[in-house]
């Protein structure tokens, strides 16, 4: 069957419209990388997983990554910070009952010492926060994320951001 021509508005987002109904969703997810005036690194401990994570979350739908991590801030630590320079993308493949993911770290800047003793968390999806050493901070962290925090603190000192695959360099051959 030929596609409708956009001659014809109607036909023609309707057609559109089924398109993007079949297209594949990414799940987005944005993290904020934020340290003190000491160079430590804000981690923060969620309820509904094990471990420790950088502050963020999933975006919603149709959501901008920026938003989603600034978002996530207030709702979670009640914390504004100025517009976020970007730092990573990395591309997650499947894995578990997960398809895949883009996960986005921004730059959240340095918190000065009053603030950064003052954080704490503000919703019931964290239980804890707290500012560690860089190395303690990839010890803490999953393999993944720590390669990702790897890739952000590299970006904040060469000032381009990093692409990633799995959290570790982009293959160009893949």
């Amino acid at each position: 069957m030929k596609p409708p021509s956009p001659a014809d508005p109607v036909a023609w987002n309707a057609y559109l419209a089924e398109g993007n109904a079949t297209q594949p969703r990414k799940r987005v997810a944005a993290d904020v990388l934020i340290t003190d005036s000491d160079g430590r690194v804000l981690l923060v401990k969620p309820t509904y997983k094990p471990g420790w994570d950088l502050p963020g979350g999933m975006a919603e739908a149709n959501e901008p990554p920026h938003r989603a991590a600034l978002r996530e801030l207030r709702e979670e630590l009640a914390l504004d910070v100025a517009p976020l320079p970007l730092l990573v993308v990395d591309w997650v493949p499947p894995h578990g009952p997960w398809d895949d993911q883009l996960c986005f770290v921004y730059d959240g800047g340095v918190l000065p010492h009053d603030r950064a003793a003052a954080l704490r968390p503000h919703d019931e999806e964290l239980s804890d926060t707290a500012f560690v050493a860089v190395a303690d901070a990839r010890a803490l962290l999953r393999p993944r994320l720590g390669r990702r925090l790897n890739a952000a603190l590299r970006a904040l000192t060469t000032g381009c951001p990093e692409y990633l695959y799995d959290g570790s360099a982009y293959p160009e051959h893949r």
